[in-house]
């Protein structure tokens, strides 16, 4: 299913929502589509609207600031975009680099997406004992990278960097 990057109202990247949900806070006017994607439409007998890419909240939503993104497993799979760090091949599975029998722990620095195959091979050992080479060294995404990842990665998201990346502000009217 499509994700859909929301703004708030002063244009900071809130998060991403599903397709269906987008469409509900545009049809409710919560939100208006600040891009859509191109050629798609959604059609019902009494209206059409376009697939929304990126919306904006109508009104401004205080958030408290967030400066580390949570760890997940879902989140180091989407970070090593599916990939495994040890072949290349699709990992499916979440192999702790020290092991967590040998005190590793469940930390975006210690945690890489594995194949299933490489993680039995590596199995209770780090990857020095077990004579495996990581392709990737782990990071810690920041949370714009974050959300930037939570899109659909095998998408374009040449637009969409463009809203993460640079600072927008509104223009108000000066009173006379």
């Amino acid at each position: 299913m499509r994700q859909t990057l929301v703004l708030n109202a002063g244009y900071e990247p809130l998060s991403t929502v599903t397709l269906r949900r987008a469409v509900v806070l545009v049809m409710q006017e919560k939100a208006v589509v600040e891009q859509e994607h191109p050629g798609l439409q959604l059609r019902s007998a009494a209206m059409e609207l376009p697939v929304p890419r990126v919306i904006r909240l109508r009104r401004y939503v205080r958030v408290p600031f967030r400066q580390r993104v949570p760890w997940s497993r879902r989140g180091v799979l989407v970070r090593d975009r599916h990939r495994c760090v040890y072949c290349g091949r699709r990992a499916t599975t979440v192999d702790h680099v020290v092991p967590r029998s040998r005190g590793g722990t469940d930390t975006w620095l210690n945690t890489v997406a594995a194949c299933a195959d490489d993680n039995r091979r590596k199995a209770d050992r780090t990857p020095a004992q077990a004579g495996m080479r990581l392709l990737r060294e782990p990071y810690e995404p920041s949370p714009a990278h974050a959300l930037l990842l939570a899109l659909d990665p095998r998408e374009d998201e040449a637009p969409l960097t463009s809203w993460l990346s640079q600072p927008r502000s509104l223009s108000l009217p000066l009173a006379a």
